[in-house]
């Protein structure tokens, strides 16, 4: 039997475009590798957004042809869109798909190993896109992509460059395929896309993901709806009115929101090509927590953008020590070839980026422990997931407001993926979360 492997870096709409091929390349008769295993496949799915991460899939390639000799090794992602021949020159590549050519990757496959296409029947969720294509894998929670592209073009950011302009799944498609994923047992769907946002705006006739998230809702299509992420302007009034509903009804919005901010700095973010002020996305956040008050809301930090004076990185420090976020994803800039910004001047040193980086980090911490502390004592509904590097002896769950709850391994195995509800006992020093189901 064939075996193959799936690497994937970059974003989560990268993790789900991982987990739909890998469904389909079972479903054609492969078998996912173990640790250990001789490979006949290796997929590459690279990320771009930085010139890190660029450099990261770069370092991937190599490293895939170096450690399964013999096996065909595939290259696809925004990387392989945006850098094909770059890709070419590494020895040992045997097949470069960009973004546009990703929903050919099991064709491909199939030609190169003569399989029938008959094998694949079922594959495809009917009448769906394959980019579309919902990938629960292992998860309790699964993704499913309901928008792609971008067109922000941000100064910083290759991914509209790599993506293309934004597309969406239809309603009706959107709707389908959750009612299949709640059929299969789950309880909860992420819905993610590359500007999440825009959703439906190039469809005809037009729409928006409020209208989504309400059909979602009307229809009891699945239990809980997480969003991947927002961008700070479309958070509507009446989008917000909608989320704070705490109806325990089936389509109940998660109250966890990931909000790119990058910068603090009004001038930075002028910038960057970014849409909105400090002053604006600070109003935002205390009025999310306003109408939900026990809501998750994570910030994404982009450090040592071009200009970044230190009198620009303590507007950043200031704004996030002084509002209610419960996470930072914290990222060093590093200039991407293609972008507007690999050309601007006044760089920021390397060590100083590390840095800043690091004193981000610690207000991330700061900001995560206070968050986790406020619940204890608290009941939090739970859905069990299976994920490795637990302590010994534990499972654990993931809130609606995107907790970490580990529970004793007997009582999560009574559960499965099904929702329950626990008290939270404690949080460790290390920032574990622990409690017993109620």
């Amino acid at each position: 039997m064939l075996k193959f492997k799936i690497i994937t870096l970059g974003c989560k709409v990268n993790q789900y475009e991982s987990e739909a091929v890998a469904a389909q390349l079972e479903r054609a008769g492969l078998i996912a590798a173990g640790p250990g295993d001789k490979l006949d496949l290796c997929i590459v799915n690279t990320c771009t957004v930085t010139g890190r991460a660029a450099m990261q899939s770069r370092q991937a390639i190599r490293q895939a042809v170096r450690t399964h000799p013999g096996a065909q090794v595939i290259v696809t992602g925004c990387y392989a869109q945006t850098a094909a021949t770059e890709i070419s020159g590494i020895d040992g590549v045997d097949a470069i798909l960009g973004i546009r050519d990703k929903p050919h990757l099991i064709d491909l496959v199939i030609d190169r190993y003569r399989l029938s296409p008959d094998r694949l029947k079922g594959a495809a969720a009917p009448g769906m896109d394959p980019i579309f294509r919902p990938a629960p894998g292992n998860r309790s929670r699964p993704f499913l992509k309901v928008q792609d592209g971008c067109e922000a073009y941000c100064t910083y950011c290759i991914v509209p460059y790599a993506r293309g302009p934004s597309r969406s799944l239809t309603p009706d498609k959107a709707i389908a395929a959750i009612g299949r994923l709640k059929q299969a047992g789950y309880h909860e769907v992420v819905l993610t896309g590359i500007h999440l946002g825009c959703y439906g705006n190039d469809l005809d006739p037009s729409t928006h993901l409020l209208a989504l998230l309400e059909q979602i809702r009307q229809t009891g299509a699945i239990g809980r709806v997480r969003l991947s992420s927002i961008e700070p302007r479309e958070f509507s009034d009446a989008l917000l009115d909608f989320m704070a509903d705490d109806t325990d009804a089936p389509g109940r919005i998660c109250p966890h929101f990931h909000i790119p901010l990058q910068s603090g700095d009004d001038a930075i973010l002028q910038k960057m090509h970014r849409p909105y002020t400090s002053r604006y996305f600070a109003k935002l956040v205390r009025n999310i927590v306003r109408l939900m008050p026990e809501a998750a809301v994570g910030v994404d930090i982009l450090v040592g953008f071009p200009g970044e004076t230190e009198a620009a990185f303590a507007h950043t420090r200031r704004l996030i020590d002084d509002l209610p976020v419960a996470y930072l994803h914290v990222f060093p800039f590093s200039p991407r070839q293609g972008t507007p910004a690999y050309h601007f001047p006044q760089k920021v040193s390397a060590a100083e980026i590390k840095a800043r980086c690091e004193v981000m980090r610690e207000i991330g911490k700061k900001k995560k422990s206070e968050f986790y502390r406020r619940f204890v004592g608290k009941k939090l509904e739970i859905i069990a997931e299976h994920r490795q590097h637990l302590p010994e002896g534990y499972g654990v769950g993931t809130s609606a407001n995107y907790i970490p709850v580990l529970v004793k391994k007997a009582d999560h195995q009574k559960r499965r993926s099904a929702p329950f509800t626990v008290v939270v006992e404690k949080v460790a020093n290390d920032l574990k979360v622990f409690g017993k189901p109620v």
